[in-house]
């Protein structure tokens, strides 16, 4: 940052330390310009709460914390709302907080899964008035909302389908690698991916959670007919369609 002429916030800085498997916890600090900078447990990066262990917990605890508060207000005013202003200041204010960055949580569990799920269902009622237990299955159909899952699904294959078409960052292009069979067979033209390999540092549990290794799974799993989609609006659409 010197080089670069620029000064760093001390005060806005903190120590984030991700331990890999088997590392000892201890205190870590680091000193700069006799300013002691100390870790800390989570911390927030482009609207997106980091914990130390990647659990992305704090992050889903805070967007579920900050979707009930903006639907409570919403219900006060919902007798002012037609059902369509009402369905897109929903989208707006809550399925939008949802949608965010919500690729970083392809593969996390279902009961971590949970809480998003709920304040989605709480949004579906609120658009169409209907009691706090009412079922939703059909109320998101009439929404065209996908459920959590499979949103985070949609998103993670969108950004496969970049990275196979060339228009995805280097970083994610350098993950993707083409089926390639061994002997000339109709496969070759499928747009399938090569699966990676599960060996490598880290559990084989753990390394199922890579982007690469869940994005390729999911994208050999579509039908032939979205992997080969010349186009990403053409893609989308299909994808909408195939998800659960």
């Amino acid at each position: 940052m010197t080089t670069h002429h620029l000064k760093l916030n001390l005060d806005k800085t903190e120590l984030l330390f991700l331990p890999g498997k088997g590392c000892p916890h201890r205190d870590l600090s680091i000193t700069i310009d006799d300013t002691v900078v100390t870790p800390t447990r989570t911390e927030r990066n482009l609207g997106v709460t980091l914990d130390d262990q990647l659990s992305f917990s704090a992050n889903i605890a805070s967007v579920t914390r900050s979707c009930r508060f903006l639907l409570y207000n919403i219900r006060r005013i919902l007798l002012f709302l037609t059902d369509e202003t009402a369905q897109v200041l929903i989208q707006a204010l809550i399925i939008s907080r949802l949608d965010y960055c919500n690729s970083l949580l392809a593969g996390a569990p279902a009961s971590a899964i949970r809480p998003l799920e709920l304040v989605q269902k709480a949004a579906a009622r609120l658009v169409f008035n209907r009691p706090k237990f009412s079922h939703t299955t059909f109320l998101l159909c009439s929404l065209h909302w996908l459920p959590v899952r499979a949103r985070i699904q949609f998103k993670t294959l969108v950004l496969e389908y970049r990275a196979v078409k060339g228009t995805a960052p280097s970083y994610l292009q350098a993950t993707v690698k083409t089926h390639t069979p061994a002997r000339p067979l109709l496969s070759a033209a499928s747009g399938r991916l090569a699966a990676p390999s599960l060996r490598g540092p880290g559990s084989r549990w753990t390394r199922s959670w890579l982007f690469s290794v869940l994005a390729s799974q999911w994208w050999n799993e579509l039908p032939t007919d979205v992997r080969t989609a010349e186009s990403l609006p053409i893609s989308m659409h299909s994808l909408q369609e195939v998800l659960p």
